[in-house]
């Protein structure tokens, strides 16, 4: 790819990160997290790297096990942006908490779901998704900000739908942000969507090209800066106070019989403060559909993903109770073993 041209006003010459000087503060880490338009090459961090030097903020550090590459700009490179991932599988397959762990990162700046939107997944479920990788960010650092784009257009020539797709996904963002985020722990939409034009700011209708990843920089720059200016609390291994409620939910089969099965769900207070009320995202595994509930208060997406929340009695947990719910769901004739994916959202 090209070098990209700075910004009006950037420095050309930026220099690269050097070692750490044991007498100042620990850097903020940053880790920009998505799929290749984040990290294949991803230029548009090289152009928000050093817009952000500009405005002073020296002491920053972006994280990710994954390098730099190439885009003719001096930059921190390092990344977790991999390219031809799904959201959901990252989710699915627990594939974020050991990427956490290698990089300890303060701030997340989340661009995730191009592939999954590509893929016909529904918003549900890459919500449902999102909602799982928040949870093990804020086990990661309770104190995790977290910045989530509206994403990008796309309009490939071999897709005609994934426009209004991501119409449709980028449609449900804020609401889930406004649910997910708490004081200790925000979740701050940043919109990538508008002002970004597919015929003049990607090479394929998806991946940006220079003009496109100016504006992504842009874009991202206002709220990268804002949290960068109000500080960054604790980090990890910072206790902190009780903080927010937090829960989590386990599945288990109780019976299975030809087209369909019994299903149970644990819901457990994990945190120092009361938990008020809870919701449980279950997303079966082989097709099956959940279709009757108790102990809890059933909704149910097209795409077989269901939410649970509490029954008003059980809503209520100190920390450490737990509550239980089941579910009956059918499945097709050829299901393997019954296996369900569940989260947990508390509120406090």
């Amino acid at each position: 790819m090209a070098a990209l041209l700075l910004p009006l006003g950037a420095t050309t010459a930026a220099a690269a990160p050097t070692a750490a000087d044991p007498t100042v503060a620990d850097p903020v880490r940053i880790m920009p997290l998505g799929d290749s338009i984040t990290g294949s090459p991803g230029c548009w961090r090289a152009l928000l790297w050093n817009r952000l030097l500009d405005a002073g903020h020296t002491d920053i550090d972006f994280v990710g096990t994954l390098p730099a590459q190439g885009c003719g700009v001096a930059h921190d490179g390092d990344n977790e942006g991999h390219g031809g991932e799904l959201v959901t599988n990252v989710a699915d397959q627990n594939l974020l908490p050991a990427r956490l762990a290698a990089t300890l990162p303060d701030i997340v700046v989340m661009h995730f779901g191009t592939n999954d939107v590509w893929s016909s997944v529904s918003p549900d479920r890459i919500l449902a998704a999102y909602t799982k990788l928040v949870r093990q960010m804020r086990e990661s650092n309770p104190d995790m900000r977290v910045l989530v784009a509206r994403i990008i257009p796309m309009n490939p020539a071999t897709c005609a739908a994934c426009a209004q797709r991501v119409v449709d996904f980028n449609a449900r963002i804020p609401a889930w942000a406004a649910a997910t985020g708490t004081d200790r722990s925000p979740v701050t939409v940043v919109d990538q969507w508008t002002g970004f034009d597919t015929a003049t700011d990607t090479y394929d209708g998806v991946h940006p090209n220079d003009a496109g990843n100016v504006k992504i920089a842009a874009h991202w720059f206002p709220a990268l800066d804002a949290l960068l200016d109000e500080g960054v609390p604790g980090g990890p291994g910072d206790p902190g106070g009780p903080g927010d409620a937090t829960c989590t939910a386990s599945f288990r089969a109780v019976s299975v019989w030809q087209g369909g099965y019994q299903g149970e769900v644990t819901v457990r207070n994990t945190s120092a403060a009361p938990v008020t009320g809870w919701k449980v995202t279950v997303v079966p595994s082989g097709g099956a559909r959940v279709g009757q509930v108790w102990n809890g208060t059933l909704g149910t997406a097209a795409d077989g993903t269901a939410t649970v929340t509490d029954a008003g009695w059980n809503g209520s947990l100190a920390p450490g109770a737990s509550a239980a719910f089941g579910f009956i769901a059918t499945t097709p004739a050829t299901s393997t073993a019954p296996t369900a994916t569940v989260d947990c959202t508390a509120a406090s």
